[in-house]
């Protein structure tokens, strides 16, 4: 089997690196890595770290079922994995439950463990993306039906990295949204938190009028340093986001 793929999924294709996909049950992410450091041996070693990562959630959870069910921040057992430590610090920043950043911290364990491989990095997992990087990277914005989609990018500079660029949306997706939005998109140095509060600002917009308040909640909250909400033709834009033309 071929893993490796030249084209990156949806919007986030970087020619200079060789992207490929691990997919493990639920688990599935396309990764960037330089192309010097990239070996057959790479897909089989990230498989085996989401398996493991997989694992240990899945252990805590059969202790503690309320944690994959609840949808509000909650506390954890004693000697809880890291995984889980993160997820539920990031949920309680955002006041969401900690599942909201599930995909986050699966993007920034695999991410940081590569980070020692490649000196450039992108995970991507359903939207959210860890990125190290060494020259400036562009990430598309896919927002639903919203004119926006396709026709802009957020420029992210070495110095922003590593960081986290995580999209919620009420309208594009499976995942949970009490929302409406086309998207809400969050900055962060963790993954897990730039996630949950994607989320929690996504749960605000039921109409335009509402992108405003969804970027004012995510700056308010300690560790974000961007965010992005679209609805329809309206955006709105705070903290280190540069936007520039799809291209």
């Amino acid at each position: 089997m071929d893993y490796t793929q030249r084209t990156y999924r949806a919007l986030h294709h970087q020619g200079d690196l060789i992207h490929f996909q691990v997919s493990v049950e639920e688990t599935d992410l396309d990764i960037g890595v330089r192309r010097k450091c990239f070996t057959p041996e790479m897909v089989s070693w990230v498989e085996d770290s989401i398996k493991e990562q997989r694992s240990l959630l899945e252990e805590y959870i059969q202790k503690d079922p309320v944690f994959k069910t609840t949808l509000e921040p909650c506390g954890i057992l004693p000697g809880a994995p890291d995984i889980v430590v993160n997820m539920a610090e990031a949920a309680k920043l955002a006041g969401v439950g900690p599942m909201a950043a599930v995909a986050g911290a699966f993007s920034q364990v695999i991410g940081k463990a590569l980070s020692r491989r490649s000196r450039d990095v992108i995970v991507e997992n359903g939207g959210d993306i860890f990125i190290k990087g060494s020259r400036p990277r562009r990430v598309g914005i896919f927002a639903g039906t919203s004119p926006f989609s396709h026709k802009i990018a957020m420029e992210i500079q070495p110095w922003q990295t590593p960081v986290g660029i995580c999209t919620s949306s009420g309208t594009v997706g499976h995942s949970l949204s009490f929302g409406n939005s086309d998207a809400v998109i969050v900055l962060a140095p963790s993954v897990p938190l730039a996630d949950a509060v994607a989320t929690a600002g996504g749960n605000l917009v039921q109409s335009e009028m509402d992108v405003q308040r969804a970027v004012d909640f995510a700056a308010s909250v300690k560790g974000v340093i961007g965010a992005v909400a679209i609805k329809g033709e309206k955006l709105a834009a705070w903290g280190q986001i540069k936007l520039v033309p799809m291209g």
